[in-house]
Order: C-alpha cells, then structure tokens, then sequence
C-alpha cells in the first residue's frame, strides 16, 4: 500500500519596544520554552511587556499572533486602519493584523471580524504554522479527534511531517486545546531552528539528531554525508528542512517521519518506507508500505549488541525481511547497521559529530 507524502502546497509582546534578550522575571531558566522565547526575543520576534513581562504561560490571543508573525515575516505593523470593524487605527496591533490577513497567515471572519482578543488552540496553530512555513509535505497523522477530510487534517499532517509539534500517545491531537504564548514560541523557533525540531518527538524517538552530521561507510569503500539542512525550493517545489545526503558527486534528500505507531524514511513528494512498528518488541510484522504485500518486515531481536566503527549500541533493534536481509536501528540513530543476505556488512555508522 502506497504511502505518499503529498506536496500541498507572537507573541508574546504586545508593546512595540526595544528587543531585549535578558531573561524576564517570568521566564525562569527551567521553563519549559525557555531557550525558544530566548532564542525568538533576539530576533526581535518577541519583546517584553510593559513591564518587563514575556507571559509564557498565559494562553495566546489573535492579535498577538498577528504581532509575532508580523516581526517573523518583516511585515509593516504601523498602526492603520484595517477593514475589521472590530480593530481601529488605535489598535496596538492593527497594522499587523491587516498585514497578516493580507497575505493570509491568519485572516478574519466573514461577519468582518478579526477578533483580537479571541484565544487560539492547537488546530489554529497548526493551520498558522503550515502557512507562515509555506510547509508543504504531509505523514499521515489519522488522530481519532481530527477528521481526516478536513484542512485542518493536512494542516496537522504538515506540522508532524516538519517536526513543529506532535500528538499524543492515546491516538489524539487535541486540536481544541488553548494554546499558551510559550507553546506558540516552540511552534515558531521550531520552524525556524533544527536544535529546537528535536524537541517535537516521542519518548525514546529513533530519530536522529538534528544538530548533527553522520557518516556511514558503503561496501564499495564509499561514504554516505548525512547532514539536515534547509534546502532552497526547486523546480518550484519547496523542500525545507530534510536530511542531505552526499555521496561523491551525487546528492539526495529524505525526512523521518514518526508517530506512536511506525517510523518511516521519506523521500521528497514520492513514498515513504516503514522501517519500524511500534511498540518495539520480537516477533512484531509490518509491510514497508512500498505497495507490494509481500514486503513484509519481522522485528526478530532487541536491546541487540551490535558493533560499529562509530560505537558499540546495546540497545539495538534487529529487523529481518523476507530474504535475510537484516538491518539495525537504534533510538536517537536511526540505522546503524546493515547485513545483506551473505552475512555482509553493506551500510554501517562510523561517525557522528
């Protein structure tokens, strides 16, 4: 069964000061999204209150979506009219609220509205988000609390795919919970930064890290550079940020994708290959997802030894297919090892750094 990724493609100042990237009273070092609000107040993307203030815990408002965003992008917040009869020239934000309806970030109401003081959640975040980023792959999220013919569905699917935010692990996305100035702040720097993607993963994820380079050795005495990079659009599609992969001359793109039930290497507007189930234990089956029903994958060992020129892991995970061929991942590696059919070692880590 075919899998595809489908190409679709703040805050927390209301007051236009001066940055500042001392640490509010609010903001104790331990906060959960200490280092995204530190990271975004350099930036000019977030300032501090009147006094000296950030909130993060306070649940976020439009307006002050629209004055995060408006920073982000670079937009004009002079005060101005706006065509909303609820936001004046007055207005703290009114010159970015009617930037960012203009170039449809978030837009108002069809009753005239825009509703400044209205509280988002976590649906409108994802929507938000999918936009500013212009994301444009999707994994398949299929939370039993989002209807899947819906936008907000793909809008969810892109944010998985980018690592911006995830579900829980009882199958939902919560979409209707508010959503605090600190967790909008991690959905920007997010998008922005690969260190904070890391952050966006399940407990005990097989994904690699970010901020990292790791290099294998091929059987032909060859090695494969693998590095996650934003890369440019091309032939007017948009990439973003997936890991590259150099090999000699040549050069390829591929994401991880994962949820709480599967891990999966996908490939730029084409299919992706299940390479894990989960829960993780022996004996467990699952199809690739390549559209052949006969590609059926075993998992047959865990918390394996298994010896490579980077390091020895003893927690590694053995899967075997159909043919013998085995190969082996770790959490927080992703593959390791590979051995073909004839015992031979054809994909191996030696490095990371």
């Amino acid at each position: 069964m075919k899998k595809l990724m489908a190409p679709i493609a703040i805050v927390l100042a209301l007051f236009l000061l001066g940055s500042s990237v001392q640490a509010a009273p609010d903001l104790p070092k331990n906060h959960r999204y200490y280092e995204e609000i530190q990271y975004l107040m350099k930036k000019g993307v977030i300032n501090e209150e009147s006094d000296g203030k950030v909130r993060p815990n306070a649940v976020i408002t439009r307006a002050e979506v629209a004055v995060m965003i408006g920073r982000l992008k670079g937009l004009d917040g002079k005060k101005k009219d706006t065509k909303f009869k609820d936001v004046k020239k007055s207005h703290y934000a009114s010159g970015y609220i009617a930037a960012v309806d203009k170039a449809g970030y978030l837009k108002g109401y069809k009753d005239g509205t825009y509703r400044p003081n209205q509280t988002i959640n976590r649906g409108d975040a994802a929507l938000i988000v999918s936009r500013v980023f212009d994301l444009a792959f999707t994994f398949n999220n299929e939370f039993k609390d989002v209807r899947s013919d819906t936008a907000l569905s793909e809008a969810i699917a892109k944010v998985l795919a980018a690592n911006i935010t995830i579900g829980y692990s009882d199958n939902t996305f919560r979409p209707k919970a508010k959503v605090t100035r600190g967790e909008f702040a991690a959905f920007i720097a997010r998008g922005l930064e690969p260190k904070f993607k890391n952050d966006a993963v399940i407990k005990n994820s097989y994904q690699k890290d970010k901020t990292k380079t790791y290099t294998y050795a091929r059987p032909d005495g060859s090695t494969e550079v693998h590095r996650f990079v934003n890369v440019p659009k091309r032939d007017g599609l948009t990439f973003g940020f997936m890991w590259t992969v150099k090999v000699g001359n040549d050069v390829y793109e591929y994401m991880e994708f994962e949820n709480y039930k599967l891990f999966a290497f996908a490939y730029p507007y084409s299919e992706y290959d299940q390479a894990l189930a989960y829960p993780v234990k022996v004996g467990q089956k699952f199809n690739t997802g390549l559209g052949d029903e006969t590609l059926i994958n075993t998992i047959t060992g865990v918390n394996k030894t298994v010896k490579t020129r980077y390091k020895t892991f003893t927690n590694a995970t053995e899967v075997t297919t159909k043919t013998g061929f085995k190969y082996y991942m770790a959490p927080g590696f992703a593959t390791i090892k590979s051995i073909d059919e004839k015992g031979r070692v054809v994909f191996e880590l030696t490095s990371v750094k």
